[in-house]
């Protein structure tokens, strides 16, 4: 409402300003009329006149546009402000429509605020960093690889004869080449590979002439890690290990 009063203010004010404009203006042209009879005058001054005249009519009548627009603007506003207040006047400030559009675009800017912020789904470390700091990266480009280290396990790749008596849930004691013999990591077998170590190879073995020579296989067993011990002495993707599994339970 205070901007509308001011555009009414100033359309006023335009007003009396081409009002006071056309007046000087007539009183130029009828003086310079009356002076053009005896020839005290020239004709381009009288020419001057008229067309001060009529630029001071035109604009008067512009003015007298901008102030009637300014008079409805304002009506407008005031008839919108009433509305508003017959729709919120029972309306507790939580249902207040001003108080849910405000909300929601605090909402919006927060979703927006968080979205600056690339955050991964696990904890780990960073490997694998093909991106640097101010590069400019696309949708769906891969940036790094993180590792979770904390869920680390171990595959044992057992040769298939050894596997006869590996049951789930059997204990495990593991070394590790990093930290030698002194430590010590306990885990407990959780499950087998579909298949060998040889059947997945990026170029598996083909037998197409017949001959074939037999090879010792080599199963992966998957051996869950305690997790206090994988916390004191963090392991490595792709580290040696020793692995002996209990048979006697």
């Amino acid at each position: 409402m205070t901007a509308r009063a001011a555009d009414q203010a100033r359309a006023e004010a335009r007003l009396v300003a081409a009002r006071a404009d056309l007046a000087k203006a007539k009183i130029d042209l009828d003086r310079r009329e009356a002076l053009a009879a005896s020839g005290s005058v020239s004709g381009d001054e009288l020419t001057i006149a008229r067309n001060a005249y009529s630029t001071a009519t035109a604009n008067l009548k512009v003015a007298q546009a901008e102030n009637a627009q300014a008079e409805a603007n304002q009506t407008s506003a005031m008839g919108s402000r009433d509305a508003n207040r017959a729709l919120i006047a029972d309306v507790a400030p939580e249902a207040n429509p001003e108080v849910l559009a405000a909300r929601a675009a605090r909402d919006q800017a927060r979703v927006n605020l968080d979205r600056t912020v690339v955050r991964a789904p696990i904890d780990g470390i960073v490997s694998r960093r093909q991106v640097q700091v101010g590069q400019r990266v696309q949708a769906g480009a891969t940036m790094m690889v993180v590792v979770p280290v904390q869920a680390a396990f171990v595959d044992a790749n057992f040769k298939e004869g050894q596997l006869a008596r590996v049951k789930p849930g059997q204990s495990v004691t593991m070394t590790s080449d990093l930290y030698g013999d002194d430590v010590e990591y306990h885990g407990r077998v959780v499950g087998f590979s579909g298949g060998t170590g040889a059947a997945f190879a990026v170029v598996p073995a083909q037998n197409a002439t017949g001959n074939w020579i037999k090879v010792v296989q080599r199963l992966p067993v998957r051996i869950a890690l305690d997790p206090k011990e994988l916390a004191e002495h963090p392991l490595r993707v792709g580290l040696s290990m020793d692995a002996t599994v209990d048979l006697s339970n």
